[in-house]
């Protein structure tokens, strides 16, 4: 694989993110070596919160629940996805499977030992968080769930098709303003900036412009059956399991029944629903994640 990394002086004052890199090196199957970044805040003898992102956002999503939940005593990692944020990004759409992305971030997950993790994760951080949960559900203490799903063929929501549509036709994927328009609140001109940091040109958006395709959401796609043994998993997992849906995402909208439905640890656990939030639900409601995440952890210790 073409590994392209993002020079480090994109991400110099960024709005609200002070935090120190911190960097892992995977291998690919075929020896190809990739970094990955993620954020590290707080004490690390507390228990992680790791907060997963999705697409086309990086940890930068989390910025300001990370700096809440660690002045909390929390310890809150926060990894930027292969393609995305300031981890190595493989140049060509043809390097990124739905598989791929479960290895890089499996063997990300064993290299920093996390154990006792509550999972907070939204869009493609679901898909490949829930997959983590169902190989190593012994090193998850917890889960919410935001936004996302786990599909295995069964169709896609009018919104999803209007996305991938447009991620796939358009000359231009616009990173900063596709994140603005999935937030209820808007994005500052410098809040898209910074979406837009990781990607100095179009030939850095593989992995982006890739993501919306690999969701398996016809019998013919791949990881259906991936999908379909992780789905057995999650369904015992008696663990505390949470929804935080947010009211206002066309894409997702509805999904929070299904693991509400399906995972034991759901059955009994207070479900929330996030007003006045879009699909970024972190960006337009980050002090109520904060506060949820924070009652959740304690009221299941």
């Amino acid at each position: 694989m073409k590994i392209l990394r993002t020079p480090d002086a994109r991400f110099a004052d960024l709005p609200d993110f002070p935090f120190t890199p911190h960097y892992c090196e995977v291998k690919d199957s075929d020896g190809t070596s990739l970094r990955i970044h993620y954020v590290d805040e707080g004490p690390r003898g507390a228990s992680p919160v790791l907060l997963m992102h999705g697409e086309p956002s990086w940890s930068f999503l989390y910025r300001k629940i990370i700096a809440s939940l660690a002045a909390r005593g929390h310890r809150v990692v926060a990894p930027d996805l292969v393609g995305f944020g300031r981890s190595d990004k493989p140049a060509e759409q043809s390097d990124y499977t739905f598989e791929r992305h479960v290895r890089w971030m499996s063997d990300w997950l064993a290299a920093t030992r996390l154990t006792d993790i509550t999972l907070f994760c939204q869009d493609w951080g679901g898909l490949i968080g829930l997959r983590l949960v169902a190989a190593f559900p012994e090193n998850f203490a917890r889960v919410v769930v935001a936004n996302t799903g786990l599909p295995t063929g069964e169709g896609f929501s009018e919104g999803f098709k209007r996305w991938l549509e447009f991620s796939q036709s358009t000359p231009t994927l616009p990173i900063g303003q596709i994140v603005g328009m999935g937030c209820k609140r808007g994005l500052s001109e410098i809040e898209k900036a910074a979406y837009d940091a990781p990607f100095p040109d179009e030939s850095f958006k593989a992995g982006a412009r890739r993501f919306p395709a690999l969701v398996p959401i016809t019998p013919e796609h791949g990881s259906v059956a991936e999908n379909k043994a992780a789905w057995k998993v999650l369904e015992k997992f008696s663990k505390p399991f949470l929804t935080a849906f947010s009211d206002s995402d066309p894409v997702t909208k509805g999904g929070d029944l299904n693991f509400q439905q399906r995972v034991a640890g759901a059955s009994g656990q207070k479900h929330a629903t996030i007003t006045e939030a879009g699909h970024f639900l972190q960006e337009d409601k980050p002090d109520e994640i904060a506060d949820l995440l924070d009652r959740f952890i304690a009221s299941t210790k």
